[in-house]
């Protein structure tokens, strides 16, 4: 299993942006992709976004698209998500997720190691 831990959460104003950090265990990049997903109070957890580590390709969620963006640094070892023009239902814990299964990574089931989360709170 892979270690992750995300940090970069805190309190925005809505319009605002927010960069959160994974740090991983990642060392080799070959067949590796990792996500972010995010889980409101009374809400199911939902995928956000998710990078191949080799090749760095991307795929976002709808409610994403268009104002985060993934990324991934390798020589860091380590996964980014920018948010920009945050509105308060972005408001969440967001959890990065390292998987294995490539054909079904909007799912909880696609990965198998997570972090502890983050919080982000919009609200002005």
């Amino acid at each position: 299993q892979v270690r992750l831990v995300e940090s970069g959460g805190g309190l925005v104003q809505p319009g605002g942006s927010l960069r959160l950090s994974c740090a991983t265990s990642i060392r080799t990049v070959g067949g590796v992709f990792t996500g972010w997903f995010r889980q409101a109070p009374g809400k199911e957890r939902e995928f956000v976004a998710a990078i191949r580590w080799s090749g760095g390709d991307t795929f976002y969620a709808r409610s994403a698209a268009g104002r985060f963006t993934i990324a991934r640094d390798v020589a860091k070892s380590t996964q980014y998500l920018h948010m920009n023009r945050l509105t308060p239902e972005d408001t969440a814990i967001y959890y990065c997720a390292a998987g294995t299964s490539w054909d079904t990574l909007t799912t909880k089931d696609a990965y198998d190691s997570w972090g502890q989360g983050t919080q982000v709170t919009v609200s002005s």
